[in-house]
């Protein structure tokens, strides 16, 4: 089908839930993908980061396959040997306890929050079940997980939200304001998903001191830093603290629809039998996906991973293009300001019509390419952002 055509189909029978770009890809290989014309673009998006050992590496194509020949579904309530080995392989280099698998990173932080509460509650009764979330976070789009979330914008159109969350500033003046005797766990990310802000590292340090000093558990939310999108397997692997648990998404999976939380050892038993289930969570054939990219995804692929994102930053810097201000982030999860008088979702339209998926945010551009990008896919990338905004 012509891009036309799709466009048709989907305002027939699609919900208008997306805002996307004038582009229908067809078929991709590592960061470079085709649209349905075959024009090539280069990925700075890697499916808004889940991709993170890009399009069709052929290692994760044979094993996924092979899996899916042999068995592709079971139930929770029998043993699956995927399962069972990624759990393991995730203990192993995350330093956590046990693992709970679900189907995306909002079930994940779900996970994590009724971990938090039954945690308290089984030690402490009723009435410790807050749980403290920074502003500008963004924790999934279940009624939940947009209640954790420290972002006005998203708490409209769906009243009434959840009780039992409070947003703080980010800093342990921020935390003491909206402290309190209700409180069971402290969630953020280690770098804003929706704004690619890191936190401070003395502000992680010290908040997680406290959380130990007043009995919270700290949650961590890697859906999008994990799956070494910030230069570690996991960004608090960077920060100097370990995590009660740790959440994480789709790019453990390359793609497919994996999602879930790492436990610690204090937490490892608290969810027993019918506290938690997925139906489809750890299920073979994307326990095998995410067993697959953790074996691409070895110590050298993060540290290169890592000099990319360096190598990204300063091409950038050293384009010096009128409309865009500073970089931040970690490793390949960069955000890039948009100067006063521009509109970022104006310059990523004409950048993918350009050739150039990136993606819009609010006051700059997210560049998420995938960690196997090459050198030659990051210089074809960067010239056509000098080629498009020079």
């Amino acid at each position: 089908m012509t891009l036309e055509e799709l466009k048709e189909k989907e305002q027939a029978y699609l919900q208008p839930t997306y805002r996307r770009f004038e582009v229908a890809v067809d078929h991709g290989r590592g960061a470079t993908l085709w649209d349905v014309e075959g024009k090539r673009y280069i990925d700075f998006a890697a499916a808004q980061g889940t991709g993170a050992v890009g399009c069709s590496h052929p290692k994760w194509v044979d094993a996924v396959a092979v899996q899916a020949a042999k068995l592709s579904g079971a139930s929770n309530l029998v043993h699956t040997g995927p399962q069972a080995e990624l759990a393991e392989t995730l203990c192993a280099r995350s330093g956590m306890a046990a693992a709970f698998f679900a189907n995306s990173g909002a079930e994940g932080n779900e996970g994590m929050i009724k971990l938090a509460r039954k945690y308290s509650f089984d030690k402490y009764g009723k009435g410790r079940g807050t749980i403290l979330t920074l502003w500008n976070s963004f924790h999934g789009r279940t009624v939940t997980t947009l209640s954790a979330s420290g972002r006005e914008k998203l708490h409209q159109y769906f009243h009434p939200f959840n009780d039992g969350f409070r947003h703080a500033e980010p800093s342990m003046l921020g935390i003491e304001a909206v402290s309190g005797h209700d409180v069971c766990a402290v969630m953020l990310e280690l770098v804003q998903g929706e704004t690619v802000q890191p936190l401070d590292q003395d502000f992680v340090h010290d908040l997680a001191v406290l959380c130990a000093e007043r009995d919270w558990l700290l949650l961590i939310d890697e859906v999008q830093t994990g799956a070494g999108r910030t230069g570690s397997l996991f960004c608090y692997q960077q920060y100097g603290v370990r995590p009660d648990a740790v959440s994480f998404g789709g790019g453990m999976a390359g793609g497919l629809p994996l999602g879930g939380f790492l436990a610690g050892e204090r937490c490892r038993n608290v969810l027993g039998p019918g506290d938690h289930g997925s139906t489809f969570g750890g299920n073979p054939v994307c326990a095998t996906a995410a067993l697959t990219v953790l074996d691409i995804l070895d110590d050298d692929t993060l540290a290169a991973g890592k000099e990319k994102g360096d190598y990204l930053r300063t091409g950038i810097e050293t384009l010096e293009l009128d409309c865009l201000g500073g970089i931040r982030g970690l490793g390949l999860m960069l955000g890039v300001e948009v100067k006063k008088g521009y509109d970022a979702r104006e310059l990523a339209a004409t950048l993918v019509e350009n050739g150039l998926l990136v993606l819009p945010m609010e006051g700059g551009l997210r560049l998420l390419p995938p960690l196997t990008i090459t050198r030659e896919e990051l210089n074809l990338g960067l010239a056509i952002l000098k080629e498009t905004l020079g």
